[in-house]
């Protein structure tokens, strides 16, 4: 595997003959000194919290004023992100986290992935023809893993938290049975899936009373997931794996043909993992690993990067460079990542700067590569649906996570009795190798289903440190999670606030389809056709994920949060 690697990289050096070319000697991988959290002897004093929904970022506040720390106020925040914004993340879903603990420097990332169950059979999505069967991939029981968010969030409590599990749960209890008013986000993924949420009895039940979706400024209440979450609370992970909520789950998903079992819910293990670190201008940057492909791609990135001064640079310039580093990074994306636990990977190589020294000579200064060097195949448009928020405590422990469902409102079906809409993660995995996903995300066999197998994800939730500032990081949006964190990164590093980087412009490439796409503003007139005449073909897109940013200035003791202005109903607050 690293011959092919190698190989790969020789023969796009061959092919671009006039490409600049550069000694060895001329590249130096980054060099920067790790900056270990631990050595940070100061602490806020006072918390910071960003998410896409007000209601969420109080939650954790609410929490914090029980006597919580950062851990368990993203409890509360990821719960009652399960009522509020369902369309996005929930119970049935799952997460992945990255938290630093200030008292000792540790970090860790969090894997709360869904898993296949052991019955899986990819023949299940699958048309006569061969081709992606898209609605048994995206729709109804069989489109769904085993939630691992539940787990994640009794693992957070229990290991890292301060606060019982069902005080923490508490805010998101009492919003699902008193009820809140749906925003306008949320109504419209309702009334968009509502011919898919008509399908099933509890599902047209809970998202369209009177069979329609609710009306703005009505208050909507959520009964069965308060008891599922107060079962939950009461038992930890018992309390939704096995017991009460796990017969409720069972007996819907069995009556709608899914195939799930005992086992597989009872068996679910949410894993610790050490996170991805890589170096960046003085800069330490934590990231997710496997099964998040997001951690991998952006040092990738970073890696490439780090030979260029991007400073020196106009937009153009600095630009095309960006696109071509996310361009060789989504194809290494695809070939080779998975689940650790089933799957060798070559991540020392990927990770390498010596690696990405290979794969910067291969890039032309002046002229865009085209990805059917890499070699192509066809995908589709990315998408945009998850959650992220950023929280900073006030002695400084930081929680960065990233939920999801996977597409709007998971698979749109709902067990009947427990309130939880199930995901859809099983379109994650490559279930047919090289053909596109929802997201026009390529997959190989290493991202293939198996029983107990976590699909691949984009989610990365990512904390970056450097010896005056340090920010909490992460977005939304699909196979866009991953540019959209690394420009959140390069934007923090070039010292922009966290209003500017959850504001700023977003683009886009992840190898094919072969094009940038580019939030309206993201260029002006002189870059759009400097890029173009560069061989970069460029398109609009109004969706982009909602970036939830923290960030603590050391020399000012000052923290600071700032949540998407594209999503009117979130908030970053600091108190």
């Amino acid at each position: 595997m690293t011959l092919r690697l190698n190989a790969r990289a020789l023969l796009l050096g061959l092919l671009l003959t006039s490409a600049v070319a550069y000694a060895a000697d001329d590249i130096k991988p980054s060099t920067s000194a790790a900056i270990a959290p631990q050595t940070f002897n100061q602490r806020p004093g006072h918390a910071a919290i960003a998410s896409a929904n007000f209601h969420a970022t109080e939650a954790g506040f609410e929490v914090l004023a029980k006597g919580g720390n950062a851990f368990d106020a993203a409890v509360a925040v990821v719960s009652a992100l399960s009522i509020v914004e369902p369309e996005s993340s929930g119970t049935g879903g799952g997460f992945m986290a990255v938290l630093h603990r200030a008292s000792d420097g540790h970090e860790v990332f969090i894997d709360a992935r869904e898993t296949a169950p052991a019955a899986v059979n990819a023949k299940d999505y699958l048309d006569k023809d061969g081709t992606p069967n898209r609605d048994t991939a995206l729709n109804g029981p069989l489109s769904a893993g085993i939630p691992g968010a539940p787990a994640g969030m009794a693992w957070i409590a229990e290991h890292y938290g301060k606060l019982p599990l069902k005080t923490s749960l508490a805010p998101a209890i009492r919003l699902a049975r008193d009820g809140f008013k749906p925003d306008s986000r949320l109504i419209h993924a309702i009334t968009e899936r509502q011919q898919d949420i008509k399908r099933w009895p509890a599902s047209a039940a809970k998202y369209l009373p009177d069979g329609k979706p609710p009306l703005a400024g009505e208050i909507w209440r959520d009964p069965d997931q308060a008891r599922t979450l107060e079962r939950l609370g009461e038992h930890g992970f018992d309390g939704f794996y096995r017991g009460e909520t796990a017969k409720k789950l069972l007996a819907a998903v069995h009556a709608a043909g899914g195939n799930w079992t005992a086992k597989d819910l009872e068996s679910y293990q949410v894993k610790e993992r050490a996170p991805i670190t890589v170096n960046y201008r003085g800069f330490r940057i934590v990231t997710a690993p496997p099964p998040s492909s997001g951690g991998v791609a952006i040092a990738e990135i970073l890696n490439i990067l780090s030979g260029f001064d991007l400073s020196k640079l106009d937009q153009a310039e600095r630009t095309h460079l960006v696109i071509e580093a996310m361009r060789r990074a989504f194809r290494d994306h695809n070939d080779y990542l998975g689940d650790p636990d089933f799957v060798k990977m070559p991540l020392d190589m990927l990770l390498s700067p010596y690696y990405a020294d290979g794969l910067r000579q291969t890039i032309r200064t002046d002229k865009a590569t085209p990805s059917s060097m890499l070699p192509s195949s066809a995908g589709a448009e990315p998408g945009m649906h998850t959650t992220h928020f950023s929280i900073i405590d006030a002695d400084g422990n930081m929680a960065s996570i990233t939920s999801t469902v996977n597409y709007t409102m998971g698979s749109a079906f709902v067990a009947e009795g427990t309130g939880v809409l199930l995901n859809d993660e099983m379109d994650d995995f490559a279930l047919v190798p090289n053909k596109p996903n929802v997201y026009g995300l390529l997959g190989s066999a290493a991202n293939a289903p198996a029983p107990g197998k976590r699909m691949l994800s984009s989610m990365t939730p990512s904390i970056v440190f450097g010896a005056d500032r340090v920010g909490v990081i992460g977005s939304p949006g699909g196979s866009t999670i991953i540019t959209q964190v690394l420009e959140g990164i390069l934007a923090f590093v070039d010292g922009k606030s966290a209003t500017e980087i959850a504001a700023q412009k977003r683009f886009h490439h992840q190898f094919m389809p072969d094009r940038v796409d580019m939030e309206e503003g993201a260029f002006d007139q002189t870059t759009a056709d400097a890029l173009t005449g560069m061989g970069h073909t460029l398109k609009q897109r109004q969706s982009w994920g909602f970036m939830n940013v923290v960030t603590w200035d050391l020399k000012a003791h000052k923290l600071d949060a700032a949540s998407d202005p594209r999503r009117p109903s979130g908030l970053g607050k600091v108190q």
